[in-house]
C-alpha cells in the first residue's frame, strides 16, 4: 500500500505557480525530505533571468523555520507576481536580460508539514551551520546541543549540515556565489513588534567588511520608500547566535576579495499581529503568523514592494555601490550609525 498523500497547501500553491510559469522557469528539486507518514516532499530551486555568471543575481528564500509559514507565503506571493507580470511586463523582461532571480520559497517542508521549527530530525537549519559565536550567547535561544527535543537543537557536533541547509549552500553557491555581484532575502517572523532587516553578523559583534554597502543599500531604500517602517540593522544588535545559515554563506563569498554578496533576513514582527489579535496566543501557528486572512494579504501587499524593490537594487548595483573615498566615508558613516 502506497504511504497516505501529505497535502501542504503551500506546496500545492508553489507547484500551481511553476506550471504558470513553466516556459520561462528554471525548476530543479534540489532534495526530497522522507517525514513520518512515509512521503516525500520536495525542496524546489526556481531560476529565472539571464544564467550568465557576469550579471547579478538575488535569491529569496522562505519556509527555512517550519512555523513561519507566513515567510515562504511572502517568496511565493513575489514568485507569482514575477511569473504573471512575464506576459505583458516589458520593463521586468528587459530587467531579467540583466539579472538572476533565484527562488527557495520552501526549504523546510519537513517542518510544514509537521508545524515545527525544526526540520523532521528535530534540527533548527538557522542554528546548523558550522559557525560559533566569538561571544556569549542568549541560553538556549543562542542554539543548544542538548537534544532535539528541544527549541534551537544545532544537531550534533561534528556531524554534517542538515540536508535541508546543504541545499541551500548549493544553490546559493551555484546561483549566487559564482558573480561579481548577488544578493540574498531571508524571510521569518516571530521577533517583536516591528518587521526588521537584519543583515550579518549574528555569531559577532564585529562589523562586516560590506557594511559600507549595506549602508548605501538603506540610503537607496529611504529615497525610494521614505514612510517605511523596517528597522535595518545588523542581527549582533538584538543577539548573537552560533549556526547562523548566512553567517557561514556570508563568510564563503568573502572568500573572494572581488566578489560582493549581501544577504538579508526579514524578520516580521509577529507580536504586531498578535496584539491585534490576542487569541492567536493560544495557537503556536498563530505566534508566528497572522490568522485573519485580510490582515495576512496585508502582510503579503506590504512586503512585496520591498522584494520589488531589492530585485531592482541587484539589477542596477553599479549606480549605489560605493567604491574609492566615497567608500570609506560610508563605512564610517555605517559605524556611527549601527556600531
Amino acid at each position: 500500500m502506497s504511504p497516505p498523500e501529505i497535502v501542504l497547501p503551500e506546496l500545492v500553491a508553489l507547484e500551481r505557480i511553476l506550471e504558470l510559469g513553466a516556459t520561462r522557469l528554471d525548476v530543479r528539486v534540489v532534495h526530497e525530505v522522507s517525514i513520518a507518514s512515509g512521503a516525500r516532499l520536495p525542496v524546489y530551486a526556481i531560476a529565472l533571468g539571464n544564467p550568465s555568471p557576469d550579471v547579478p543575481a538575488i535569491g529569496f528564500f522562505g519556509g527555512v523555520h517550519g512555523l513561519e509559514r507566513i515567510g515562504a507565503e511572502v517568496v511565493m506571493a513575489y514568485l507569482q507576481n514575477v511569473v504573471m507580470r512575464l506576459r505583458w511586463d516589458v520593463t521586468l523582461n528587459r530587467q531579467l536580460e540583466h539579472m538572476r532571480l533565484v527562488f527557495m520559497p520552501m526549504v523546510n517542508p519537513g517542518g510544514m508539514a509537521a508545524g515545527t521549527r525544526a526540520n523532521p530530525r528535530g534540527v533548527d537549519l538557522m542554528r546548523n551551520a558550522p559557525v560559533n559565536a566569538q561571544d556569549r550567547v542568549p541560553f538556549m535561544v543562542g542554539g543548544q546541543r542538548l537534544s532535539p527535543g528541544l527549541p534551537w537543537y544545532r544537531g550534533r557536533l561534528g556531524e554534517p549540515m542538515e540536508a535541508e541547509s546543504q541545499a541551500v549552500c548549493e544553490v546559493v553557491n551555484a546561483e549566487l556565489l559564482t558573480r561579481p555581484f548577488s544578493m540574498a532575502l531571508d524571510c521569518h517572523s516571530g521577533f517583536g513588534l516591528s518587521d526588521r532587516l537584519w543583515f550579518p553578523f549574528a555569531h559577532t559583534r564585529k562589523p562586516i567588511r560590506h557594511l559600507a554597502e549595506f549602508h548605501a543599500l538603506q540610503e537607496i531604500f529611504l529615497q525610494a520608500h521614505s514612510n517605511h517602517t523596517y528597522v535595518i540593522e545588523p542581527q549582533s544588535a538584538q543577539y548573537l547566535a552560533h549556526g547562523d545559515l548566512w553567517d557561514h554563506l556570508y563568510l564563503q563569498g568573502c572568500s573572494e576579495p572581488a566578489r560582493t554578496f549581501l544577504p538579508l533576513t526579514l524578520e516580521m514582527g509577529s507580536w504586531l499581529w498578535i496584539k491585534k489579535n490576542p487569541r492567536q496566543l493560544f495557537s503556536r501557528r498563530g505566534i508566528f503568523n497572522p490568522l485573519i486572512d485580510h490582515r495576512q494579504q496585508r502582510v503579503l501587499r506590504r512586503h512585496l514592494s520591498l522584494l520589488d524593490f531589492l530585485s531592482r537594487a541587484t539589477c542596477s548595483h553599479t549606480l549605489w555601490t560605493p567604491s574609492g573615498d566615497t567608500r570609506e566615508q560610508r563605512h564610517a558613516d555605517a559605524l556611527a550609525d549601527w556600531y
